[in-house]
C-alpha cells in the first residue's frame, strides 16, 4: 500500500482548514488556529489495517484536540517544535525528541507554539489496557528519561523516519513492540494512587507478565507454574493479580486474544487459519475461541480478517464495480479513493467519450501504483482524448511550457514549492542522492490512471490509438516542439570518440503544425551543472523536469542542417498497473507494458496488456514523436503528444480470439502485422525478489531479452494459429524479423515482427480464451 505525502500547501486558501480537518479525522484528530485556515502543513500517511497508522505530519502553529468517539492509542514524538499538553488535572511543556500516549477518547488538547514535526503511531486501545490492566494509570502520559522509555522513543523515530519502505507487517510488529515499551515504561516511571501495587510489587508483576508472556502458546498454562518459575508463592502472585483488579484466568485470556488479534490482522499470516492461530496462542477449542473473542471485541476473528483485507484493497477500490452511482466509503489508507462518477475536470464530449487533460492533477511524475485513485472512470468501450505531457518540457521552458497552463501547472516550481512534488518510486525525502523527492527513480509524466469497469485480475486491456499528435507550442504559434537528449544512461556514454570527455547533449526540434509530418533540429547545447528551484545542483540529468537555465549553456545552432526526421508518433510509455509492488519505477518495462518505448504502437495500432489489477489503472505518457529501434543514446524524440484512444476489455472465460489465451507480456497489433514484445525480465518485479526494481538494472541482457522474445513468439504462433512446433520455428527463421526494441531503459527490450500476410488465408481461432 503506497504511503502518499498530501500537502495543503497546493490548495487554494478556501479548500486548506477542510483537507488538512479530513487527513486529521483519519487519525480520529482535530486541528484548529484561532478559527482560520490552517496556512500550511503536510501529512503523510500509512495504514496497516483499521486501526494501525503511521503518520508523518508536519505544520505550523496550531491546536490539536481528540475527535472523542473512537477508543484508541496514538503514541506520538515530537521530532520538531514546542507545544503544551494540557489535560484535567494535569500539563506537560513538549520539546524535540518528547514521546506522549494520548487517548482518542480522552479529553486533552495539544497546542504548537512553533513549526512542527511529529510521528504518530495509532493503535488498538485494548494491548496497552490489557497490559496496564486496572492499575490507574490514566492517559495522556508523556514518558520519562528511562532506559525503556528510551528504546520506544527510538523505535517510534526509526519507524518514522522510514515510513516510505515500512509495510503493512512493519506496522503490526511495530503495534506490538511499541505497546510492551510503553507499558514497560508507564509502569516503570507512574508512581500510581494509594491501593495499586507498590514499587517492589510493580517489578514482581512485569517478571511475572514476562514469563507469561513466552508461555502463552501452552494451553495448560497454569499460576502454580508461573509461580514456581519466578520464584515466588503462589498466594503471592494471586495477590499481583488482585491488586490490579483482575484475576491470572482473565490476564492470560486477555493477553492470548490481543495475539490472534494482532496476527489475524497482519499480512505476514494471512495464508494461516483463523483455527491455527487460535490454537498457537493456546485456545483449544475453535468454538470457544470464537465465541470469547466476539465477545470481547464486538467481531468475529473471520471479521477482523475481512476487515484487514477490505483496508489493502479499498484504497483504490480495488473491488469489482456493481455499476452504482454512490459515494465512496472512507478508506482507511492515506488517499480518498474517488467516487463512481465522472471527475467534473473531464469534459464528456460524447455518451463514450471522454477528454481527460494534462494537469497537476491528473498526472503522477516517475512511477506507477497499484494504490493510485483513478482520475477518470470509463466502461469498455469509451474513448478517451488522452493530452501528455513530455518529461523534457524543461530542456526548454519557453517552447513547451511557457503560456501553457496545463504544463504550467505540472511544471509549477518555486523556492517556497513544487506542485508534482514527487518525481519517481524513491523516498519521498531524498534520502539516498539528496536529488528531490522520488530521487527520479522513474522520470515520465503519466496521465492517469484510468479505471476500467469490470476490469479484473485475468482479464486483457486492449487499447487502439485512433489519431496522436503534437501538442502545439502556446508561445509560438503553429509550432511544436521536442527534445533529445544523448544522455548518461545511454549506449554510447561510455563509447564517445574522446572516452575521457563525458558528456550530455540536448536537442531541440521544430515542428511545423501545418505539415507535421518530420520534425528539423533547432539547436543544442551541452547539458552544464544546473541548480533547481529548491537549490539543489544537478551536475547530470539526473532528476526530472529542471528547468534548464540557457544563460548557463551555449547554442549551436543547426537550423540550416537540412536534416529531417521523419514522425514516428506514439507514447513510449503505457502502463497498467503492476501487482506486485505499490511504488514501481516507471522506467524498466514489464508485463504490465510500461516504458516499452516501441514505436510501432502508432496510430492505427492496437495493444493488449494483461489485467493485474482491479480496474486495471491505465496511464499513458512519454510522447515520442519519433524514435528508432534500439533507442540507442537514451531518448527517443521526446514530445508532448495527445491521442485518441478506445479502451475494451476481454473477459477471462469469454470467447474471444485465440492470441490472448495464457497472454503474460505485452502484444501489439497493427493493420498488417503483428509485434509480439519481451524484455531481458519479463515479470522482474516478481522473479528479481526484494531489490528487483534495482537488480533489474544490473542483470538484463540483450541475449536474455532475445530468448524470452523467441519463447513468447513460438507459443504465440503454435497458440493463435494451432501450428506445430517445428512448422512455427521455421516460419520464425524466414519470416519474422527479431529486432532490439531499447537498451535504455534497464529491462533490455527485444521483439518479433510477423505479417499477417505469412499465415494466408489460415485465422486466428476463436476459443474460450482465460488469460
Amino acid at each position: 500500500m503506497v504511503a502518499a505525502l498530501r500537502s495543503i500547501d497546493h490548495l487554494p486558501l478556501e479548500h486548506r482548514d477542510k483537507a488538512w480537518l479530513d487527513w486529521f479525522e483519519e487519525l480520529s484528530l482535530s486541528a484548529s488556529v484561532d478559527d482560520q485556515p490552517i496556512p500550511r502543513g503536510t501529512m503523510h500517511l500509512r495504514a496497516a489495517n483499521a486501526t494501525t497508522r503511521l503518520a508523518d505530519v508536519s505544520g505550523t502553529p496550531q491546536r490539536i484536540v481528540p475527535m472523542r468517539r473512537d477508543h484508541g492509542i496514538l503514541f506520538a514524538l515530537i521530532v520538531a517544535g514546542r507545544g503544551r499538553l494540557v489535560a484535567p488535572h494535569q500539563a506537560f511543556d513538549l520539546a524535540d525528541g518528547d514521546m506522549m500516549v494520548l487517548g482518542t477518547a480522552d479529553d486533552w488538547s495539544m497546542t504548537f507554539r512553533s513549526d512542527f514535526r511529529a510521528f504518530i503511531l495509532q493503535a488498538a486501545a485494548g494491548p496497552l489496557g490489557a497490559r496496564l490492566g486496572r492499575s490507574g494509570i490514566r492517559l495522556p502520559k508523556v514518558l520519562g528519561s528511562t532506559v525503556v522509555a528510551a528504546v520506544a522513543k527510538s523505535a517510534l523515530r526509526t519507524l518514522g523516519s522510514n515510513l516510505e519502505t515500512s509495510g503493512a507487517a512493519d506496522l503490526t510488529a511495530a503495534e506490538v513492540a511499541l505497546t510492551e515499551l510503553v507499558a514497560s515504561a508507564l509502569l516503570g516511571e507512574v508512581r500510581e494512587p494509594a491501593g495499586s501495587l507498590t514499587g517492589v510489587q510493580t517489578a514482581h508483576f512485569r517478571r511475572v507478565a514476562a514469563t507469561i508472556d513466552a508461555r502463552l502458546s501452552d494451553p495448560d498454562l497454569a499460576l502454580a507454574l508461573i509461580a514456581r518459575l519466578e520464584g515466588l508463592s503462589i498466594r503471592y502472585a494471586q495477590k499481583l493479580f488482585e491488586g490490579r483488579g483482575e484475576s491470572f484466568s482473565e490476564y492470560v485470556r486477555q493477553q492470548r486474544l490481543e495475539h490472534c488479534r494482532i496476527d489475524l490482522a497482519d499480512p505476514n499470516h494471512a495464508h494461516e487459519s483463523v483455527a491455527a492461530i487460535g490454537q498457537r496462542w493456546g485456545f483449544r477449542d475453535q468454538s470457544h475461541f470464537s465465541r470469547t473473542f466476539g465477545a470481547t471485541f464486538g467481531m468475529s476473528p473471520r471479521q477482523v480478517r475481512r476487515a484487514r483485507s477490505q483496508t489493502e484493497e479499498a484504497y483504490p477500490l480495488r473491488g469489482k464495480p456493481d455499476g452504482r452511482k454512490s459515494a465512496a466509503a472512507r478508506p482507511a489508507p492515506v488517499l480518498r479513493a474517488a467516487v463512481d462518477r465522472p471527475p467534473t475536470a473531464r469534459a464528456r464530449e460524447r455518451t463514450d467519450h471522454w477528454h481527460l487533460p494534462a494537469t497537476a492533477e491528473t498526472v503522477h511524475w516517475g512511477f506507477f501504483s497499484r494504490s493510485l485513485p483513478p482520475v477518470l472512470r470509463v466502461d469498455p468501450g469509451d474513448s478517451v482524448t488522452v493530452e501528455t505531457l513530455t518529461q523534457h518540457a524543461g530542456d526548454d521552458w519557453q517552447r513547451m511550457v511557457a503560456g501553457d497552463s496545463g504544463a504550467e501547472s505540472v511544471f509549477d516550481w518555486s523556492p517556497e514549492h513544487k506542485r508534482v512534488d514527487r518525481r519517481g518510486a524513491g523516498p519521498a525525502n531524498a534520502s539516498i542522492f539528496g536529488r528531490g523527492a522520488g530521487e527520479g527513480f522513474g522520470v515520465h509524466i503519466m496521465t492517469g490512471p484510468i479505471y476500467v469497469r469490470g476490469a479484473e485480475p485475468g482479464d486483457v486491456l486492449e487499447i487502439e490509438f485512433v489519431e496522436i499528435r503534437p501538442r502545439p507550442s502556446a508561445a509560438f504559434p503553429g509550432k511544436a516542439f521536442a527534445s533529445n537528449v544523448s544522455a548518461w544512461w545511454g549506449y554510447q556514454y561510455h563509447d564517445l570518440l574522446d572516452r575521457d570527455a563525458k558528456r550530455e547533449t540536448v536537442t531541440i526540434f521544430e515542428i511545423d503544425m501545418r505539415c507535421p509530418a518530420a520534425a528539423r533540429p533547432l539547436y543544442s547545447y551541452e547539458w552544464q551543472p544546473q541548480t533547481d528551484p529548491f537549490g539543489v545542483v544537478h551536475a547530470t540529468i539526473d532528476y526530472p523536469g529542471i528547468p534548464v537555465d540557457h544563460s548557463k549553456v551555449s547554442h549551436r545552432d543547426l537550423s540550416g542542417s537540412g536534416v529531417r526526421i521523419p514522425a514516428r508518433l506514439h507514447f513510449g510509455c503505457i502502463a497498467v498497473a503492476p501487482r506486485e509492488a505499490d511504488l514501481v519505477d516507471s522506467i524498466p518495462p514489464g508485463y504490465f507494458g510500461g516504458n516499452i518505448d516501441n514505436w510501432r504502437i502508432g496510430a492505427g495500432a492496437k495493444l493488449y496488456l494483461p489485467v493485474a489489477v482491479q480496474g486495471a489503472l491505465l496511464s499513458l505518457g512519454d510522447g515520442h514523436f519519433a524514435q528508432a529501434d534500439g533507442e540507442i543514446n537514451g531518448t527517443g524524440l521526446e514530445c508532448s503528444l495527445t491521442g485518441d484512444i478506445i479502451i475494451k476489455l476481454h473477459k477471462a472465460g469469454e470467447v474471444c480470439p485465440a492470441f490472448l489465451r495464457g497472454l503474460n507480456s505485452p502484444l501489439i497489433e497493427t493493420e498488417h502485422s503483428w509485434v509480439i514484445q519481451s524484455f531481458s525480465h519479463p515479470n522482474y518485479l516478481r522473479d528479481l525478489g526484494s531489490n528487483a526494481q534495482s537488480d533489474v538494472y544490473k542483470t538484463s541482457t540483450i541475449e536474455l531479452a532475445l530468448r524470452n522474445a523467441f519463447r513468447q513468439t513460438r507459443r504465440f504462433i503454435m497458440q493463435t494459429y494451432d501450428l506445430t512446433e517445428d512448422e512455427v520455428l521455421s516460419i520464425m527463421s524466414l519470416a519474422a524479423d527479431f529486432g532490439i526494441t531499447q537498451v535504455a531503459d534497464g529491462n533490455f527490450g527485444v521483439h518479433a515482427t510477423i505479417t499477417k500476410a505469412v499465415f494466408g488465408e489460415r485465422q486466428h481461432s476463436q476459443r474460450t480464451a482465460r488469460p
